[in-house]
């Protein structure tokens, strides 16, 4: 599997990298752009994309503008995620921080321009998918990233930290801040392949069980993990209090929890007859990873 990843990985970044050469007057902010998007990340969404059309024959060089723009809108969020007015964080994939290097103000509108570039590269024309498919994927991005999903969840968890909570609250963030753009990466990969409406269902409620199982051991990991190994500073969710399954049931109770999530995802996945050992890997690489 670390072949198989590592491949996504490397067909990724050689994407990102020529997206958005840094000249003329906004050189800073493409220089601003890159120094995030070019950092060494785990690639997870797009891989995640690749691997779901790929599981059904789709090339992955047909996918690949498709899959990226799901990174642009991590990235997007993660540089929003660590300014002083959100989660006010110094290290970012063992790097200081977009705003640290640029300046709030600078890193505020790099993100903004990757949410933007991230429809540009959806709103393309990819070839072999009927536009009604096409624009699909656009809706489905769009809603799962923005008010409905990831903003949204976002807002709640700033909401609750320090204010007190319930393990319902717990969960509502973790299924929109990060879930929802974790099932969207699934959700496009099965946009690719002419398969029916029930195999297209049935991988969302998977995509659905591996962002939450994702975000759990994310959780996870803030408790033991050590800043080498997360490339983020370690423990900051209980520094600012924040709502995360082992505030409330510890740490092995969540490990546990993921592992029944996925295991409801993989039955959704068996109901409809599919099988792909790039999606199983990659299930056990987000469990059992270490950053």
């Amino acid at each position: 599997m670390t072949s198989y990843l590592e491949m996504c990985k490397s067909e990724v970044n050689t994407f990102l990298a020529a997206l958005y050469p840094a000249q003329g007057p906004t050189k800073v902010l493409y220089d601003a752009m890159n120094y995030s998007l070019l950092t060494d990340g785990k690639r997870l969404r797009p891989t995640l994309c690749l691997a779901t059309a790929e599981t059904f024959g789709i090339a992955r060089n047909q996918v690949l503008p498709v899959a990226v723009a799901l990174e642009l809108i991590h990235c997007y969020s993660l540089i929003h995620d660590d300014l002083p007015c959100m989660d006010d964080d110094d290290l970012r994939r063992g790097k200081p921080t977009n705003h640290r290097v640029f300046g709030e103000a600078v890193a505020l509108l790099a993100g903004d321009a990757l949410l933007t570039e991230a429809f540009f590269q959806l709103a393309k024309r990819t070839p072999g998918i009927p536009p009604d498919r096409q624009l699909k994927m656009v809706q489905i991005v769009a809603e799962r990233a923005g008010a409905a999903g990831m903003v949204g969840g976002q807002t709640v968890d700033i909401e609750k930290t320090g204010q007190g909570g319930t393990l319902d609250d717990v969960a509502f963030i973790h299924l929109h801040k990060t879930a929802r753009l974790i099932q969207a990466s699934i959700e496009l990969g099965a946009l690719f392949p002419d398969i029916s409406e029930a195999k297209r269902n049935a991988l969302s409620v998977y995509g659905e069980a591996l962002g939450l199982a994702f975000q759990m051991v994310d959780d996870v990991l803030d408790v033991v993990g050590s800043a080498e190994e997360l490339g983020k500073t370690p423990g900051k969710d209980a520094l600012v209090d924040k709502l995360t399954f082992p505030k409330f049931i510890g740490v092995e109770e969540t490990l546990r929890r993921a592992q029944e999530i996925i295991s409801n995802g993989q039955k959704a996945l068996q109901s409809e007859g599919i099988t792909s050992p790039y999606l199983f890997e990659l299930q056990t690489t987000i469990l059992e990873r270490s950053r």
